[in-house]
């Protein structure tokens, strides 16, 4: 994400993200949108709070009484996804109290990114948001009402309005999310945030497969389907040849090694390749 964060909330974050590719594998469009509403609810409530954010930093409270905590707040407003994914990620390290929060938010933009994948409208979601940013920064009365003193009710109300007829739910519920929570950022830098959020999310459901000898067009529609099975959602296949590659057939989401050459999580996925088995 666009917000530096420190060493200890790094790594954090690339647990976290895990924790999210599970919740989703398999869920239906509506679960996901769900569980991003949920998770923006709990980095709001968090980021109202100073006192519980620095509980969660703090080194010295173990992961059960920060667990606790996650229960006694949240256990009646999340449901169980949403709750085990709050649990888990409060428990980890933070190299700043705020970096909880800039990370629900995060894990909240990019579920609901996985939604509009479901629905197969993330590249439409990803070009309405870059574009409603461009229109607030173009039109003056309309950024100073999304930034000034008004409830966030009313700005809510605004940026609905100016989408509703024209934008996907997923953008409008994207762009409420941005203009009632800035956070100290400017309306450009949150643009710029959720941009990034989307655009992560599609890295992970982007599979370079690195193949020993090129392929055809339908051993490449095996093998994304193989893949997509593994992983519980539609992904997009870029195949690279490498000769020396051992096993066959290597997968690899952004820069996270699914399945090394000879691993055996995604032999399914060699198996298409040879065409019938």
């Amino acid at each position: 994400m666009r917000i530096h964060l420190g060493g200890s909330s790094r790594q954090s974050l690339v647990v976290a993200r895990g924790k999210l590719d599970a919740a989703v594998k398999g869920a239906t469009a509506a679960n996901a949108s769900e569980l991003s509403s949920q998770l923006f609810f709990a980095a709001d409530v968090l980021s109202k709070n100073t006192s519980i954010r620095r509980a969660f930093a703090d080194p010295a409270r173990d992961a059960a009484s920060k667990g606790a905590l996650v229960k006694d707040l949240f256990a009646k407003s999340l449901a169980a996804t949403a709750l085990e994914i709050l649990t888990a990620v409060s428990t980890l390290r933070w190299s700043a109290a705020g970096d909880l929060v800039h990370v629900l938010e995060q894990l909240a933009i990019e579920a609901e990114a996985s939604a509009a994948n479901i629905n197969d409208e993330l590249d439409r979601v990803e070009d309405e948001l870059f574009e409603t940013s461009q229109l607030i920064v173009d039109n003056f009365e309309l950024r100073k009402a999304l930034v000034g003193t008004g409830t966030p009710e009313a700005k809510a109300a605004l940026i609905s309005e100016v989408l509703s007829k024209k934008a996907s739910a997923s953008t409008v519920k994207l762009a409420v999310a941005l203009v009632t929570s800035l956070r100290g950022r400017s309306i450009e830098a949150a643009f710029a945030d959720y941009l990034f959020g989307l655009a992560n999310r599609r890295n992970r459901l982007i599979a370079v497969v690195r193949v020993a000898s090129v392929i055809t067009d339908a051993q490449k529609s095996r093998l994304a389907a193989a893949i997509e099975k593994q992983v519980g959602q539609p992904i997009r296949v870029n195949i690279e040849v490498e000769p020396s590659i051992l096993g066959g057939v290597s997968v690899k989401f952004a820069d996270e090694l699914v399945d090394g050459s000879v691993s055996n999580r995604l032999a399914s996925a060699g198996r298409a390749l040879a065409g019938n088995k």
